[in-house]
């Protein structure tokens, strides 16, 4: 009875889990069954997980676990949402803790807008918001890069940085001290070439490694986009592939996660998180071949390993359809 009502709570509060069919030990594919593309997350300072994902107004998602997810409201309102870039669509948030609080990344660009679409910034003290909108970052025709897209911020020795791009060059420049703007004076580098965009870099033992999308994004179940990866011993690279072929090139990347008969279109991931045992898990969007509609890019989970050589691969290179599920021990 004390379940039912819980339940029954949950529903009436308008909290509503986003339901996959998982057991105690293992999950299945897709963990949040609803359109959320390029997923970025964060662990809180309250312990929980929230993610944000491409939509109008940025949605966001709460887990204690990385597979079973509740919604958790939205980055803006309508009256606080961003608009330096007439009718254009949020895109590609970027969530990040800096200086004691939460600050969120977005891309605002619209269809056929490479020239002027942009980068802007947002803050929190909470990570469900509201968020404060700051405005643009940076501009494609400001900054000199076409198609200005899909930042991604890192810290490293003390310095912040800001990398983006997609298709025309992945560029990185430095920040601020409060990482909300861009330094003065502080000159772009290019490291990586036309094939990417989605980027994510993680700094791993004495390596930075290098995730980025491939292939086409957004056309249903014939998208090519495949989850590809380099690393360098420089945050600035050069940055090469398995075989050390120079991410410079259009054929140089090393591929993580291609497609399988029920996922397609796999690409722009999140960052990387640890569960309590030391394994390091990737979430991501990709097309579900059952799914009745063709325009949703569900939210999909993978664990990423480490081959001897500490290049990272996922069993098979595609989606699991069933794995065994992260390890968290309850607090």
């Amino acid at each position: 009875m004390e379940k039912l009502i819980v339940l029954l709570v949950t529903v009436c509060t308008g909290i509503c889990p986003i339901f996959s069919q998982n057991s105690v030990d293992t999950y299945s594919n897709p963990v949040a069954d609803r359109n959320f593309p390029d997923p970025s997350i964060i662990k809180a300072e309250d312990g929980s997980f929230y993610i944000y994902g491409t939509s109008r107004l940025i949605d966001i998602m709460k887990s204690d676990n990385l597979v079973d997810w509740v919604r958790a409201g939205t980055v803006f309102t309508p009256e606080t949402r961003p608009n330096f870039e007439n009718r254009a669509g949020l895109w590609a948030p970027d969530i990040n803790y800096v200086n004691g609080q939460y600050v969120l990344y977005y891309t605002l660009s619209k269809s056929m807008g490479w020239q002027t679409n942009g980068i802007g910034v947002s803050i929190s003290d909470k990570p469900e918001g509201p968020f404060k909108d700051l405005g643009p970052i940076l501009r494609a025709n400001e900054i000199g890069v076409i198609n200005s897209i899909d930042q991604f911020y890192i810290e490293d020795n003390g310095k912040k940085y800001l990398f983006w791009g997609s298709l025309n060059g992945i560029f990185g420049i430095e920040l601020s001290a409060d990482g909300l703007s861009i330094k003065k004076d502080a000159e772009k580098n290019q490291i990586a070439g036309d094939a990417f965009e989605g980027t994510m870099i993680l700094k791993r033992g004495k390596y930075y490694y290098f995730f980025g999308s491939v292939g086409t994004c957004c056309e249903g179940i014939t998208s090519t986009y495949q989850l590809a990866a380099g690393r360098s011993d420089s945050l600035f690279g050069p940055y090469v592939d398995s075989k050390g072929k120079s991410l410079m090139l259009i054929d140089g990347y090393t591929v993580i996660i291609g497609k399988n008969e029920r996922f397609v279109g796999n690409g722009h991931c999140s960052e990387i998180v640890q569960d309590d045992e030391g394994n390091d898990w990737i979430l991501y969007h990709g097309y579900d071949a059952t799914d009745e509609n063709p325009r949703n890019r569900k939210l999909l989970l993978d664990q990423i390993k480490w081959d001897k050589k500490d290049w990272p691969y996922i069993e098979k290179a595609s989606p699991s359809l069933n794995a065994k599920r992260p390890v968290f021990h309850k607090k």
